[in-house]
């Protein structure tokens, strides 16, 4: 039986629209082709055809890279909520049939995270569903971004400076940054640190790689500060280690200073160095299972209330100190 040219229609205009809202997430035909599974002439037809039905332009385009359009963003805001509910479908009715205590729980994680972060919430977590197998992923930025687009794991949680267009970020921690020495260091007895103090020191950082430390470079620079790296090396616990031995100093986000730590003394350092915020990070459209939503709202009690449209931007903290959540940690 022939299929009814009205049905015919809208299945090309979901497929238009589900090209076009990937290649706008994605910023580039080839990714978004990549993800749908088809070829990359395959998504800009679509995105013509649907540029034409509409008689809009939806992309400025630049080479490879693509940019929305004014036209372009009106419609993804809307277009992708509808993209996203109907992709979700399968999804959130077999999820939602499966017992919240069974099943799989795979969370993506950086260092700091692994370390420092979800240790409280992973064990109140499997202290009460004891049936979920959780599998933490301990991955670098890079690694983490691909496991999200991936759909190889639930969840994130990390810092990230630069999120790209087809995740979500929902904020949940926020620390400050701290100097630490050795204690015969002359800073080790500074009661205020300015951010001359900091010049021509050496410094022990984790790889350049990091976070925290892309973050503590930029406001050198910015400061025209100039500094040495005596040893890089490849975890933040490595970094306290070396200092306790006297290599040099470093500059550490207070996530992994929630310990005593023998050997370094703690100082505060100037307002100027930004917090930095730790949150979750999930796949746009992607249906976030029982077990996940469970955990995620154990790590942020409201974590679901606020808008889920609204994308949280993972850079610095300046919006001022938040609440202090259950585990003693400033929350944002």
């Amino acid at each position: 039986m022939p299929v009814p040219l009205d049905q015919t229609y809208r299945q090309d205009r979901l497929r238009q629209l589900r090209a076009f809202c990937f290649a706008a997430e994605a910023g580039s035909i080839s990714r978004a082709a990549e993800r749908l599974g088809v070829t990359q002439p395959s998504v800009s037809l679509q995105i013509q055809a649907l540029e034409r039905e509409l008689g809009i332009t939806l992309f400025e385009r630049r080479g490879p890279r693509i940019r929305l359009t004014p036209d372009g963003e009106e419609l993804y805001a809307e277009g992708h909520k509808l993209v996203e509910a109907i992709d979700g479908l399968a999804g959130r009715f077999a999820e939602g049939n499966r017992p919240l205590d069974s099943g799989r729980l795979d969370i993506g994680a950086g260092e700091s995270s692994t370390l420092y972060l979800l240790p409280p919430t992973l064990e109140r977590f499997m202290e009460h569903h004891p049936n979920v197998q959780v599998r933490l992923h301990h991955l670098s930025v890079g690694e983490l971004m691909d496991a999200l687009r991936q759909d190889q794991v639930d969840f994130a949680v990390g810092a990230i400076l630069d999120m790209p267009d087809e995740l979500r970020y929902r904020a949940i921690y926020s620390y400050g940054l701290s100097l630490i020495t050795p204690p015969d260091h002359p800073l080790a007895r500074r009661d205020v640190i300015t951010m001359r103090d900091l010049a021509a020191e050496d410094y022990i950082i984790p790889p350049q790689n990091m976070t925290t430390w892309r973050l503590i470079s930029l406001v050198f620079q910015q400061h025209a500060i100039r500094y040495r790296i005596r040893l890089e090396v490849g975890s933040w616990e490595a970094v306290k280690r070396y200092v306790s031995l006297g290599f040099g100093i470093a500059i550490v986000s207070n996530v992994c200073l929630a310990e005593d730590y023998p050997g370094i003394v703690v100082r505060s350092l100037p307002e100027i160095f930004p917090k930095r915020t730790y949150g979750a990070m999930s796949r746009r459209g992607r249906f976030l299972s029982p077990q996940a939503r469970r955990f995620l709202e154990m790590m942020r009690p409201d974590f679901f209330e606020a808008d889920p449209d609204r994308l949280d931007r993972p850079g610095p903290d300046r919006s001022g100190p938040g609440f202090i959540a259950a585990d003693g940690l400033d929350a944002v």
